[in-house]
């Protein structure tokens, strides 16, 4: 999953791709390098970020949407908290609903399930400009998968199939840098819920509080961090650099099937 933020303010990337010419040529480059989804959002969910009106998050994704679903033949996926956004994206072209919230804001878990797409539900600890502040857990994977089992019988109830349901367990959104790296070491018992987990793990202040590293110098620590996830059972990356991740990915696919090689 490659990410396309049309935003002026996102933590790594924000305003890069703001313009719309600029951002479908990131979506072009990131299809060439192997994305099978590209993630358009229009709202940054970092720490202390701005709350952006309908209106404007809106006229941000939508041309975006219309242009990648007109020129590629690959999944695009909403990255919103609002239901009037789940709405209008996947009316304008998009596969899946990608959502920061776990569709907890008004209105997103019935218009998701009248939508009838496959949603992601991602797990935070508190709302973006205060989750940082103090996370606290009494075991972060059994409170992580209360969570998520919560709000899987909210999704059921609501009429969303089982088999639509993706879980992302949000790296970075309310975890401490320990809980960061505990969670990515005990991922394997997520699986244990039946469901594809999603890992977003690029460019996260969790490899620059470990290693010193400003978000442009985080690469080969995102490459290892998701190598580690893919090997502990995600189905799904989130990444900025999707050529290199691609690499990565090939690599470890030769290393498991090196007989088709011969």
């Amino acid at each position: 999953m490659g990410i396309l933020n049309v935003t002026p303010d996102s933590f790594s990337d924000g305003g890069e791709y703001s313009s719309f010419e600029t951002a479908c040529r990131q979506a072009d480059l990131m299809v060439a390098q192997g994305a099978k989804i590209i993630d358009i959002g229009g709202e940054s969910t970092r720490p202390g970020a701005k709350e952006v009106s309908v209106e404007d998050e809106l006229a941000r994704v939508l041309p975006l949407i219309d242009y990648v679903s007109r020129t590629h033949k690959v999944w695009i996926s909403i990255d919103t908290s609002k239901a009037t956004v789940m709405k209008a994206a996947v009316e304008a072209g998009a596969h899946l609903i990608n959502d920061v919230r776990a569709l907890q804001e008004a209105g997103a878990l019935d218009v998701a399930a009248q939508l009838g797409v496959p949603v992601c539900l991602m797990h935070m600890q508190g709302q973006p400009r205060t989750m940082q502040d103090a996370p606290h857990y009494e075991d972060i994977i059994s409170d992580i998968s209360q969570f998520f089992c919560e709000r899987i019988d909210a999704c059921l109830a609501a009429g969303i199939r089982r088999e639509q349901i993706v879980l992302d367990p949000g790296f970075g959104f309310g975890k401490s840098l320990a809980h960061n790296y505990e969670l990515l070491n005990r991922m394997p018992e997520l699986l244990q819920l039946g469901l594809p987990v999603l890992a977003g793990l690029s460019r996260k202040s969790m490899f620059g509080q470990l290693l010193g590293r400003e978000v442009s110098q985080r690469l080969s620590a995102t490459l290892t961090g998701n190598m580690l996830a893919i090997q502990a059972g995600a189905k799904i990356l989130r990444v900025h650099d999707v050529q290199e991740t691609s690499d990565m990915l090939a690599v470890l696919s030769a290393t498991r099937n090196y007989n088709a090689l011969s």
